[in-house]
C-alpha cells in the first residue's frame, strides 16, 4: 500500500537526487571533459557527435528540471535513452561501476530510478508552470 502522505516526499527526494546528478553529469562532460572532448568520446564509441551535444543537454536541461519539478514524468522519460546509452558504453567493463571503466550496475539503477519517478510524478515541492501544465496534461 502506498502512504499518500509520504510518497510526494519520496518523489521529491528522486526528482532531487537525480536531478543533481545529471545536472553534475552535464556539466563534468561541458566544464572537465570539454564539448570536444565528449564528443571525441562519443565518436571513439562509434556514435555520432551530435548524440553528444544532446546528452549535455538532456543532462544538464533535465537536471534543471527535475530539480525544479517541472515536467517530471516527461522529463523522466526523454533522459532514459541517454541512461540506456550509458548501460551500453560500460557494459563492456562488466556489472560493478568501480570496474577499470566503470560497469552498468549503476546506469542500470539510475534508469530504474528515473522510471520509478516517471511514475511517481513531481512530488513535493513542484515549481508549478500553469501553460506547462496545460500543455502536458497528466504527463507533466
Amino acid at each position: 500500500m502506498i502512504d499518500q502522505k509520504t510518497a510526494p516526499y519520496a518523489a521529491l527526494a528522486l526528482r532531487l537526487v537525480t536531478g543533481g546528478l545529471f545536472l553534475a553529469h552535464g556539466l563534468t562532460k561541458l566544464l572537465v571533459f570539454t564539448i570536444p572532448g565528449t564528443v571525441g568520446f562519443f565518436e571513439s564509441l562509434g556514435l555520432p557527435a551530435i548524440l553528444a551535444y544532446l546528452t549535455i543537454i538532456a543532462e544538464i536541461g533535465g537536471g534543471v528540471a527535475l530539480i525544479l519539478g517541472v515536467a517530471t514524468r516527461l522529463v523522466s522519460l526523454a533522459v532514459l535513452p541517454v541512461l540506456l546509452g550509458a548501460i551500453w558504453a560500460h557494459s563492456g567493463a562488466g556489472w560493478m561501476f568501480t570496474n577499470e571503466g566503470g560497469g552498468w550496475e549503476f546506469p542500470l539503477f539510475w534508469a530504474i530510478a528515473q522510471a520509478s519517478l516517471m511514475l511517481l510524478g513531481n512530488g513535493a515541492f513542484a515549481l508549478k508552470l500553469p501553460f506547462v501544465d496545460k500543455a502536458l496534461g497528466q504527463y507533466a
